[in-house]
């Protein structure tokens, strides 16, 4: 590792992750001027509108304490709201390390803020994988 990368990685305050679904969100916490970078992209450019929305609502919830923070977030796997509810997981949990007075309002607005989802998708079965898991042949009556 050269010493550019060793020096910033040293000065995190914070690294946090957030999962849903098959997306894992992972957010670094520095010291900044309040920026919010999904996927090296800030978040006022996110193009899904309702994505956006979702990903800064444990930022709305925080009102200023995050403004002297810079937020990394790094997401793969899922879909594109999968992401983002991962993404603002990671958030949630990282802004609550550095102000645990943020916890009980988190909890109140949405406990999925803090803690992950633990349903997954069902395998199909083999006859008919296709179709779905549970899915059964169509029966005739006459």
């Amino acid at each position: 590792m050269t010493e550019k990368k060793a020096g910033k990685k040293s000065n995190v305050l914070a690294f946090t992750t957030g999962k849903r679904k098959r997306a894992i969100a992972r957010a670094w916490f520095r010291k900044g001027q309040g920026t919010v970078r999904i996927n090296f992209v800030p978040l006022e450019l996110f193009k899904n509108e309702i994505a956006r929305m979702t990903i800064s609502e444990p930022l709305v919830l925080a009102g200023d304490a995050w403004k002297g923070l810079e937020i990394n977030v790094n997401v793969k796997g899922g879909g594109i709201m999968g992401q983002a509810e991962a993404a603002r997981q990671a958030i949630a949990k990282g802004l609550v390390q550095k102000n645990p007075d943020l916890r009980q309002k988190f909890m109140e607005y949405d406990r999925n803020l803090l803690i992950s989802d633990p349903r997954r998708t069902e395998p199909h079965k083999p006859p008919r994988s296709s179709q779905g898991p549970r899915r059964a042949k169509q029966k005739s009556k006459r």
